[in-house]
């Protein structure tokens, strides 16, 4: 039995949860965001929690109903409170701005990468003082869809994986990245 599925999804002050069919509609504070549930799965609304059902006991059901649960509930915390991640950007010379809804990235590559920033998300770029002889540059990103914020975090990583030997590109903060010693003199 799913554990995670049975769990009730409190809805905080300033919520509105609604749903018709299959489609779940959370509306809040920082915005609106619609979920197409999957057939097998049904959501009921009380005065004060969401429940997402299953119909059957199947093992693909089992799985869908603690996914629906989960997706549901993020969608409650990101109108409410919103979604944050920082990336960072290690090396000398690499440098990010923002300017005209773009996050314009010099990554050490001969040209400088100009990425549109998805309509929802916040960015905001902060200097940081040096750290193991690497400048250092935090790239905050905010929003309410915690699926959209993870996509574009992936597509900033993939621009420049942080390298093992000096450890210089762009990384999640926390990341860890295993280092190497590289070559030694003889």
């Amino acid at each position: 039995m799913s554990r995670v599925g049975r769990a009730p999804i409190e809805i905080p002050e300033g919520v509105k949860v609604s749903v018709e069919g299959s489609l779940v509609k959370v509306t809040g504070p920082r915005g609106e965001l619609k979920l197409s549930l999957h057939p097998l799965m049904t959501a009921e609304v009380t005065d004060s929690c969401v429940l997402v059902q299953r119909q059957g006991d199947s093992k693909k059901e089992m799985s869908l109903h603690g996914l629906s649960r989960s997706l549901v509930a993020n969608m409650v915390k990101g109108v409410s409170e919103g979604y944050e991640r920082t990336v960072e950007i290690r090396g000398v010379g690499f440098r990010a701005q923002v300017k005209d809804g773009k996050l314009i990235l010099g990554l050490g590559y001969s040209h400088s990468i100009d990425v549109d920033v998805p309509e929802g998300i916040e960015i905001e770029v902060v200097k940081k003082p040096v750290v193991e002889q690497l400048a250092v540059t935090l790239i905050i990103i905010k929003g309410i869809d915690k699926q959209e914020i993870g996509e574009f975090v992936a597509g900033l990583r993939r621009l420049r994986p942080p390298e093992p030997y000096k450890g210089k590109g762009v990384r999640k903060v926390g990341e860890y990245v295993r280092r190497k010693a590289g070559k030694k003199a003889a």
